[in-house]
């Protein structure tokens, strides 16, 4: 493969980060200048022939749907060369100026000292001293583990986690779990309905978009956004189908606050709901099929149990209260008469429901109930049957599963796994859940239900009360990141920065590419390479066309001093082996006998089918190899069509093999929960949350905040990137010329407050505040404020109480998880308040954090925390 300048080499460019690519793209680069040039569409038949691929075809209502042969990535993945060249790079190793290992550590003044630069002799040397005292004097498990996320894709390079290996060989250490972050409603609730491990989704997905194409009447885009979200994930095929549902007349029927990106472009109807207030509608909508006798009863008395219970509730007879559209109104400020009619043609008609994870629906307080909710009107409505099931935009081969993806599949799934160098996914006998990180620094002992590890089986949630630090061992005294975005990607960002400046805490490494949030806290920082300047291997198996294994060829020298992930614990792991004892002989061991990159590539491909058709040089020279579409693949059972046409022969994986609207493993493990009680309903408050329109807390915080997965980003990926801060939606200049981030506000609630297009605002509550620069739009429905999550926090006053100009709005949301025993992230859905703002007041008051150094084409600039002359 080649161009016109230079050379042409495969990268996989998708954001999934731990050995699961996707958004193979071609990268130009130009050898003599040692420079990206572009990146562009990947063809897929540039090696192949069409005959290779077996190609699918949807044949429907007179229309035909097919591949193509070239990969739809999204902008994020064509404008990553800017964030490699990005102006927020750590050039080189760096020490907090006031951190002396040997003498005063200081770390009340984490977030706010700068950084002197240091060799990376001198970096590993303290980090392996570091681990020694560490392990000396307090024991291996008071070292956590802060290794997972999203981020670039990785195997040998391992994005994630490289630290887990080494230190597992050296006594072990406390993991930060993996929560299930895009699915926690359905996680901790849907799975008690209807089973669905790993995820609580429809795990059951095979030939759903040919079934919907050819029997469906409508698809109900509940909070989803397939024209933002996949981006990251599998590109721009969710949009494709999108615009076939719309050719051959599929309805597509938004439910969300905000008008997103797909829901202005596809959306037959509109209906505008109040952050986390869904369960609301939803129960009226069973209100009525109830009432009026519109639901399947003869399947709920073959495919259920405990329905009587749950009607039982909806109808008002345990609190007196019926689940109207009338009651529902004025909790999600949906029109009764618009309820009904949604009601009464999704009784009429084939509806199946669609997602594409995350935002207010999935990650808000009680977020159990309505991932619930939604299973149980599926199944009043026949689950399974033609035209009605639930699916995805994104993750079209998640854990490795053919049965997960509604596209026609490939062969195969190809899983390079041993060519992985990242974090070791086995569940550790020490951890604590993410969101639970704060409080497990500042206050522990902490006890919690359950491993929280994304894709453990529904059983797990009950395995417990499980504790750190484990009896006997001391709490957390060092932190080794590589995942530096708690504060804005998770809940309670403000406590977690009074977390990390903890007298408790004596060492903080984090390792990363950019200068940027939790880096600001390092006591040491390791400057990290991205994909483009290592060599690598990587699959796609995520964008709706071919599976693809592809060989990742350097692209370019390695900017400054960075090295890989890997590499920056190979040098650790060299300094540590000078101890003897359990540190001799370390890096041949982390390396698996002291294996190269070259023989971690080779034996991923060798995991993969591919190694059957050619040889591993073919393989290299090639730079990638697809597989064909499955033989016969229209023959795969529809979705849960074998459950809906059998269920005793084909049970759902839930205790009595059917959808559950009594659960009684809740009923019985934990009886005296109120909230996540046995059947699904609306809870008001509770469990630490206050975060209603007509609690208390709404005199002060009348607005509800929905806070989805960014357009412009993947959570906190690309704040920096110049080409897309350009984007009128993207950054709002401020009077001061700073690029705020986009607050939406209806014209009904500018007009009261006072606040106009372009006004500077504040987001708050007791909690703290954060700045955006404000959209008055009818894209967002009166009451509800809009700012995505994940922006890049640019701290003016930090800590409980503190106020973030970047617009980080994860900072200030509520630090309780979904319920006490379900601990999921809250970062939706939540009380706030908004008002104008002053900013040249402001900089006048906080002269030091208004006078960053700052470039509005990629923000705060590497260069204000380093000491001069350094």
């Amino acid at each position: 493969m080649g161009s016109a300048k230079g050379k042409t080499i495969v990268k996989g460019m998708g954001f999934c980060a731990s050995a699961i690519g996707a958004n193979v793209c071609s990268v130009d680069v130009d050898e003599e200048q040692d420079r990206i040039l572009r990146i562009r569409p990947f063809h897929f038949d540039e090696e192949y022939g069409e005959d290779h691929f077996n190609a699918w075809k949807i044949e429907a209502r007179g229309h035909t749907f097919e591949p193509g042969y070239k990969v739809v990535s999204g902008p994020l993945s064509y404008g990553y060369k800017k964030r490699v060249y990005s102006k927020n790079r750590i050039p080189y190793p760096m020490k907090r100026v006031d951190w002396d290992p040997a003498g005063e550590r200081n770390p009340q003044n984490r977030g706010k000292s700068k950084y002197v630069r240091i060799s990376w002799d001198e970096a590993a040397q303290t980090i392996a001293e570091e681990i020694k005292r560490i392990h000396d004097e307090y024991g291996p498990l008071s070292i956590l583990v802060q290794g997972d996320g999203h981020g670039e894709t990785k195997f040998v390079h391992g994005t994630h986690g490289c630290q887990t290996r080494m230190l597992g060989l050296i006594g072990d250490y406390t993991l930060q779990a993996r929560q299930p972050d895009s699915w926690e409603g359905w996680y901790w609730g849907a799975k008690h309905i209807w089973g669905m491990d790993p995820l609580g989704q429809q795990n059951m997905q095979n030939n759903v978009i040919k079934d919907i194409s050819e029997n469906g009447d409508a698809v109900l885009f509940w909070g989803c956004d397939p024209e933002t979200t996949p981006w990251g994930w599998g590109g721009m095929m969710a949009s494709r189908l999108c615009f076939w549902f719309t050719e051959i007349g599929v309805k597509q029927i938004h439910i969300s606050p905000d008008v997103n990106y797909t829901n202005a472009v596809h959306a037959d109807k509109w209906i505008p709901v109040l952050p986390n207030t869904d369960a609301a509608l939803q129960l009226a909508i069973a209100y009525v099929w109830l009432s009026e006798g519109t639901f399947d009863r003869e399947y709920l008395d073959t495919h259920s149990i405990g329905f009587d219970n749950f009607a039982y509730y909806v109808m008002g007879g345990e609190d007196g209260i019926p689940k109207t559209p009338k009651w529902a109104e004025k909790k999600c400020g949906v029109p009764s008469y618009t309820i009904k009619a949604l009601a009464r043609y999704w009784a009429k008609h084939a509806v199946s429901i669609a997602h594409c994870n995350g935002g207010s629906f999935i990650r808000s307080a009680f977020a159990h109930e309505p991932a619930r909710l939604e299973v149980a009107l599926l199944g009043m409505q026949a689950l399974g049957k033609p035209g009605a099931n639930q699916f995805k935009f994104i993750e079209w081969s998640l854990f490795g599963m053919e049965s997960v993806t509604p596209m026609p599949p490939s062969v195969e799934i190809p899983n390079c796994g041993p060519a992985f160098r990242g974090r070791q996914y086995s569940v550790r006998p020490s951890l604590i859940p993410k969101t639970m990180i704060p409080e497990a620094i500042t206050n522990p002992p902490v006890q919690w239900y359950g491993h929280i590890a994304a894709g453990l089986p529904r059983e797990d949630q009950f395995v417990g009360p499980l504790t750190f630090p484990l009896e006997g061992q001391e709490r957390i005294h060092m932190i080794w990141s590589d995942a530096p975005c708690w504060e804005t990607c998770w809940n309670g960002g403000n406590e977690m920065q009074e977390a990390l400046r903890h007298e408790s805490i004596e060492f903080l490494l984090i390792q990363h590419p950019w200068m940027e949030n939790d880096c600001l806290f390092a006591d040491i920082l390791l400057p990290i390479n991205t994909k483009f300047e290592e060599e690598d291997i990587g699959t796609d198996s995520d964008n709706g066309m071919w599976s693809v294994v592809y060989y990742e060829q350097q692209a370019i020298e390695a900017l400054g001093e960075s090295k890989s992930d890997l590499e920056a614990v190979e040098e650790v792991a060299k300094k540590l082996e000078r101890f003897g004892g359990i540190y001799e002989d370390l890096h041949a061991r982390m390396m698996d006998g002291g294996k190269t990159v070259g023989d971690f590539i080779k034996a991923g491909f060798e995991n993969t089918g591919a190694s059957e058709k050619l040889s591993f040089e073919e393989f290299k020279e090639k730079q990638y190899y697809p597989f064909p579409t499955k033989e016969k693949w229209e023959d795969l059972p529809v979705g849960l069509s074998q459950f809906y046409e059998d269920p005793e022969n084909h049970p759902l994986s839930t205790p009595s093999g059917k959808l559950e609207y009594y659960s009684t493993a809740l009923a019985d493990i934990f009886p005296d929960d109120e909230i996540r009680g046995p059947i699904p309903r609306w809870i008001e408050e509770g469990d630490g949350h206050e975060e209603r329109i007509d609690s208390k807390r709404a005199i002060d915080y009348p607005f509800l905040i929905v806070s989805n997965h960014p357009r412009w980003r993947v959570h906190a990926n690309c704040d920096d990137t110049t080409w897309l801060r350009e984007i009128q939606t993207c950054k709002v200049v401020g009077p001061d010329g700073y690029a705020y981030e986009p607050v939406w506000v209806n014209p009904i609630d500018a007009g009261k407050l006072g606040l106009k297009t372009g006004d500077v605002a504040k987001l708050y509550n007791e909690r703290g505040g954060v700045l955006g620069g404000v959209i008055v739009s009818e894209r967002i429905m009166p009451g509800a404020v809009y700012q995505d999550h994940g922006a890049r926090v640019d701290t003016i006053v930090s800590g409980v109480g503190g106020l973030d100009r970047g617009g980080a709005n994860n900072l200030i949301a509520p630090s309780a998880t979904t319920s006490k025993n379900a601990h999921g992230e809250v970062t939706s859905g939540f009380l706030v308040n908004i008002e104008k703002v002053d900013v040249f007041q402001l900089a006048a008051q906080y002269p030091e954090a208004f006078g960053r150094a700052y470039d509005p084409a990629s923000g705060v600039v590497v260069d204000e925390f380093i000491v001069e002359g350094n």
